[in-house]
């Protein structure tokens, strides 16, 4: 059974993140994708094994020519996983912006009470 990459590990490498920047412009074939990368063809070829293995690059065969494509439904999923964190965070963070400022008030109450009690006894 053929293994099918996770779209995480896919976008994890900074040059297959390149070569998805590159072909949401235009589609390519793999040597105008090569000549954008200080990498070999063959390390360019492996790279976009992996994002067509993951759906985010589509082979298109136009005669003697493979002609890569940005297929960006896969990165659906990182945007969910994304978007839940946010929230995630976002939550926390209120919660400790709270937290925090309510310490602060308890502080300045505090700090108020014992100026008051101070000056009584003068």
């Amino acid at each position: 059974m053929e293994k099918r990459r996770d779209v995480f590990q896919a976008i994890a490498d900074p040059t297959r993140r390149g070569i998805i920047d590159l072909l949401c412009r235009q589609s390519l074939n793999l040597n105008s994708i090569v000549d954008h990368f200080d990498s070999s063809r063959p390390t360019i070829s492996e790279h976009i094994k992996i994002l067509e293995e993951c759906g985010l690059v589509f082979i298109v065969k136009q005669g003697r020519e493979r002609i890569c494509e940005a297929r960006l439904k896969g990165l659906e999923d990182v945007a969910g996983w994304v978007e839940q964190a946010r929230k995630y965070w976002s939550g926390t963070l209120d919660s400790m912006e709270i937290y925090l400022t309510n310490i602060q008030k308890n502080k300045k109450h505090a700090t108020t009470k014992g100026a008051k009690r101070s000056n009584k006894g003068k």
